[in-house]
């Protein structure tokens, strides 16, 4: 049921490209969607998906460019502006503070017409989405506002990783003797890298093996 109507969705979900200009032509905005149709089978409780045409290009880049971050950290979010935005604030966590045009952001959170005046969009979007992120993921963000005239045109988001209380635990794991695992090695070690280590250095929304995947490398690089 929750898979169907999840379909459903997906298939009333437009989507806007912006293209440049090609040749002789000028730029061009182009309206699809995600999913040319839908197939649910309903005796094996089964859904099938094709993606339209337009969308394929871009698809096919998420091997390469996409915002990794774990499940875990929104799981408990019941805004889907709150894990929009939360994407985005992973996908700028190294910049600290990021300035956007308040339409670019409508656009992000797919809102359409809904919310036009500045403080329903402040009291419907922003500010949940915002509490939700201070509250139930491992960031922790700030914003303020910037006028063009009188009208406000900017968002100002600051923001950071909130303090881990994991090396601490393991430590106290530690103190309390090292547990073997099922290959001979300490409980946590992955590629031989303690898990203390991985946790002091991991960034947020990496799994254990990403974060000690990265480290050798960075060691190899060193």
């Amino acid at each position: 049921r929750h898979l169907k109507e999840a379909s459903e969705r997906l298939f009333d979900r437009r989507v806007t490209l912006h293209e440049a200009p090609n040749g002789g032509g000028g730029a061009k905005v182009r309206l699809t969607r995600w999913v040319q149709e839908v197939v649910y089978q309903e005796d094996q409780g089964t859904v099938a998906l094709r993606f339209s045409q337009p969308m394929v290009p871009y698809l096919s880049q998420l091997t390469e460019q996409f915002t990794r971050y774990a499940l875990t950290d929104v799981a408990r979010m019941d805004s889907a502006h709150a894990i929009r935005l939360y994407e985005l604030l992973c996908q700028w966590r190294d910049a600290g503070q990021r300035e956007v045009e308040i339409g670019w952001l409508r656009e992000a959170f797919q809102l359409g017409d809904k919310y036009p005046a500045i403080k329903d969009f402040k009291k419907r979007v922003l500010e949940p989405a915002i509490n939700q992120v201070n509250e139930l993921s491992p960031m922790w963000v700030k914003w303020s506002q910037r006028k063009t005239g009188r009208r406000v045109s900017h968002l100002l988001f600051t923001f950071g990783e909130k303090p881990s209380e994991k090396p601490a635990k393991a430590r106290k794991a530690k103190a309390n003797g090292n547990a073997k695992g099922k290959n001979g090695s300490a409980t946590g070690a992955i590629y031989g890298i303690p898990r203390a280590i991985i946790e002091a250095n991991a960034r947020a929304g990496e799994s254990y093996e990403d974060a000690a995947l990265r480290l050798l490398n960075e060691a190899k690089k060193g």
